[in-house]
């Protein structure tokens, strides 16, 4: 193990899983831990951000659980505050909520409209507000916000609501990246593809037809030119290197993580 996180204090949001297994955040928590990082799981369920910071202190690292709804300033603020508590700092913000409502814009209701709107974006928002200052402070800072290649492609699923709020997450990075370049604080957004995580199940096991659960996994795979989605794992190892210094020179990218598809004409 490298310890390319020796010495720094991250803040995930979205730590914790909604289901069984490994969400994106999840990996990235305990891979950020893994790598010598001090993480603060932050979800708005308590128990699964418990979850996440006890499979840390069990491997050996440090970690705590902090629950909000990060669509709240308060709890952002609150958030920020409890960090530097904690460890008087912070090196890295990586945002990785997010939900998925199906759905065109007939389908699509107001109240469900601006929950995706709130959860996806405003979320990213409210965190930079708490966290940039104490990154501009200290004169450097990371963040990687996770976006989606629904942002910039068409999946097969009308999700309108999701698909733009990634596109938002795209321009919001960018613009943050910009703005505090000359303060050393860096921003960058993955794109995850397909992956198979306990997120998808939910929203989308019907969204495919007849055949439920297995046929959407089946369906996604078989669109990947690898003939798979990609995992939680897959991630977290992209997050990891934005988060790293070896990605010290790198900011306002956009990090494809999706197994080839959108280099795909189908």
């Amino acid at each position: 193990m490298a310890y390319r996180l020796k010495g720094k204090v991250a803040i995930v949001v979205g730590a914790g899983a909604v289901g069984p297994g490994w969400g994106n955040g999840k990996a990235t928590a305990v891979l950020f831990a893994r790598e010598g990082a001090n993480v603060l799981c932050v979800d708005i369920n308590e128990a699964a951000a418990a979850e996440t910071a006890a499979i840390i202190a069990d491997e050996g690292g440090e970690a705590m659980a902090f629950q909000a709804d990060v669509t709240q300033s308060a709890q952002t603020e609150a958030m920020a505050k409890r960090c530097l508590e904690l460890w008087g700092g912070v090196d890295i913000l990586h945002n990785n909520v997010g939900i998925v409502e199906v759905g065109g814009p007939v389908e699509t209701s107001e109240e469900s409209w601006d929950r995706v709107m709130a959860v996806n974006l405003k979320s990213m928002f409210l965190t930079c507000k708490a966290v940039l200052p104490i990154m501009e402070k200290a004169g450097s800072g990371a963040i990687v916000n996770i976006g989606s290649v629904a942002g910039i492609r068409w999946l097969g699923v009308p999700y309108t609501s999701y698909a733009a709020s990634k596109g938002g997450v795209l321009q919001f990075t960018k613009s943050v990246a910009l703005q505090y370049a000359g303060k050393g604080v860096r921003a960058n957004v993955i794109l995850p593809g397909l992956m198979d995580t306990p997120m998808i199940v939910e929203p989308l096991k019907d969204a495919y037809g007849e055949g439920g659960l297995e046929k959407m996994i089946a369906a996604r795979s078989e669109q990947c030119p690898l003939g798979r989605m990609g995992d939680a794992w897959d991630v977290a190892y992209a997050a990891l290197f934005l988060a790293s210094d070896e990605a010290k020179y790198v900011t306002a990218a956009e990090l494809v993580v999706d197994g080839g598809l959108t280099a795909k004409v189908s």
